[in-house]
């Protein structure tokens, strides 16, 4: 079983949803960046549940303890355990789910993989084993900060409500403003609506969620293997229950014409000719690849989008088999359920977009992999 992503910058995440804990080991991480509790605990926040009355209301502190990694309140260059203890887990909730395997889950797969799994609010199958995501991508924003790369996700779409298009610089402050985390307020409160009918009738519903980062160097991944856009489509798909990524246009460029697909190059008008630098100031007119050209980075902000199913877990009767029995069974999944997921995936997606762009500036030489304060290998 694979639990860790990365080259150079590498996470490993353990634990299972009603474990004793979870968490991550994250090895990789250059020396003598500034780093504590806190900086984990803010991003932490962003994806625990009972929140609001939009999540589940599973009632975890979600409480990181970081135990090694760290001297004088900066990284030494050795790995950085993290953890977190489960404290309000339900398990008697899962109790007719033993040989019982969830329609929309992958309890069928991974019983018929490994010949048992832990049926106990999925495990490690868990959408709370995002927590180990979140504390490696927390530490990944921190250190792509030291070359002012920023990164913010944010849901677009819920069901059939469809945000509009809202300036990036409107979008880190709109999108604080309501629970659903949309930067659209209008459309945030139709999403809204939507989610708590879903919850009241025991159903659930998807969404789009979007990602961008900016301060973006030109110059990240490889143009054959190791393409930035192939690494990063592959970290968000592997964020539970993603079923489609796009980046840039997305599926929007099959209907395209080159004319029109094209994203056209100019010298930066903001800045006098005299100081141009051609490695940094050479923008396009538009974005529709999202930031990636030829499996590397432009410059520009890159851009992606997520599909996001609608959470399995539903409180309705359904069919599944009863692996013990060899019988048809009807199950009814009791339990504490987001009924929408896409908010609290914001800060996975983000997570998982700084993993990869942390990776990738180490591995192109822009920082360096033993200490940040030195520039070069």
């Amino acid at each position: 079983m694979v639990n860790t992503t990365g080259k150079m910058f590498q996470i490993t995440t353990f634990g299972s949803s009603h474990g004793r804990a979870l968490g991550a080991v994250v090895d990789g991480c250059p020396a003598n960046l500034e780093l504590n509790e806190k900086d984990i605990q803010i991003e932490l926040n962003k994806r625990r549940p009972g929140t609001s009355k939009l999540t589940s209301q599973r009632n975890e502190k979600d409480h990181v303890e970081i135990l090694s990694g760290i001297f004088e309140g900066r990284t030494d260059g050795t790995p950085i355990a993290c953890i977190v203890l489960n404290s309000n887990q339900h398990s008697k909730d899962y109790s007719n789910l033993k040989n019982v395997p969830r329609p929309g889950h992958g309890d069928y797969c991974w019983y018929s993989k490994y010949g048992n799994y832990d049926y106990n609010g999925g495990g490690r199958g868990s959408g709370r084993t995002t927590i180990g995501q979140v504390i490696g991508g927390a530490i990944a924003k921190k250190l792509l900060k030291t070359h002012g790369i920023e990164i913010i996700s944010h849901v677009t779409q819920i069901g059939n409500v469809v945000a509009e298009d809202i300036p990036l610089n409107e979008i880190h402050k709109k999108v604080k403003l309501n629970p659903v985390r949309c930067a659209d307020n209008n459309a945030a409160k139709r999403m809204e609506k939507l989610i708590l009918e879903c919850k009241d009738s025991g159903d659930s519903v998807g969404g789009i969620v979007e990602t961008i980062a900016t301060g973006v160097p030109t110059g990240l991944g490889e143009p054959v293997y190791g393409k930035l856009d192939g690494d990063l489509a592959k970290a968000l798909m592997e964020i539970n229950a993603v079923k489609g990524v796009e980046i840039g246009a997305g599926f929007e460029v099959a209907s395209n014409f080159g004319s029109e697909n094209n994203d056209e190059f100019i010298l930066n008008p903001m800045i006098d000719k005299k100081d141009i630098n051609l490695k940094r100031d050479v923008i396009t007119t538009t974005n529709n690849c999202g930031g990636i050209l030829g499996g590397m980075s432009d410059g520009m902000p890159i851009i992606s989008r997520i599909a996001i199913k609608p959470t399995p877990s539903i409180s309705k009767l359904q069919n599944t088999v009863n692996l013990k029995e060899k019988e048809n069974n009807p199950v009814l999944i009791e339990g504490r359920h987001d009924p929408c997921i896409c908010p609290r995936v914001t800060i996975v997606s983000e997570s998982a977009t700084a993993i990869v762009l942390a990776d990738h500036m180490i591995r192109s030489g822009f920082i360096n992999p033993c200490n940040i304060k030195k520039t070069s290998f």
